[in-house]
């Protein structure tokens, strides 16, 4: 049975490594390496704590990078989530997300924020299921709000936000 554990450093080869072959069934071997270039070493270096694996006896299986805001004390952010194919539907990226938020919630957080491309609609989906809210943005693709050139020219993004309930005393 998969377990799930904090990251570390020493994670990052294999996590790259991955998003290069879980993604390559949906991508060109070009677009899968181009999206593992979103994971660099400096999320691990500095958020490993804030990040899990799920790893079982033939290695990770799947992966959540996010932090907790150093500007704001309230939020925090998922920045890559990533599952072996074989383990999709299964309820593990749902795992990773209910563990972040109870990382998150333990020290004080109030929201988690996470952001997917307009044309990611399993993605959307997923998020909306989490309990995660559509922020508003400056034009709608397909009744999706969309925050147009949010990373850069023609890069836009949906932007999503999920309040988190205070941790059990």
């Amino acid at each position: 049975m998969p377990e799930t554990r904090p990251a570390h450093v020493r994670d990052h080869p294999a996590l790259v490594r991955h998003v290069q072959n879980w993604w390559g069934d949906s991508r060109s071997p070009a677009r899968a390496r181009e999206l593992s270039r979103l994971l660099p070493k400096v999320f691990l270096q500095f958020f490993a704590g804030t990040s899990l694996v799920v790893e079982d006896g033939a290695g990770i299986r799947a992966f959540l990078v996010g932090f907790h805001s150093a500007d704001n004390d309230t939020e925090a952010y998922i920045h890559f989530v990533g599952v072996d194919p074989e383990l999709r539907g299964r309820g593990v990226a749902r795992g990773l997300y209910e563990a972040f938020f109870r990382q998150a919630a333990g020290a004080g957080r109030r929201e988690v924020r996470a952001i997917t491309s307009p044309g990611n609609k399993g993605s959307v989906a997923f998020h909306r299921a989490m309990g995660f809210t559509l922020v508003a943005g400056d034009r709608e693709i397909d009744g999706v709000p969309v925050h147009s050139d949010y990373d850069g020219p023609g890069e836009d993004r949906v932007c999503f936000v999920r309040a988190l309930a205070p941790p059990r005393a």
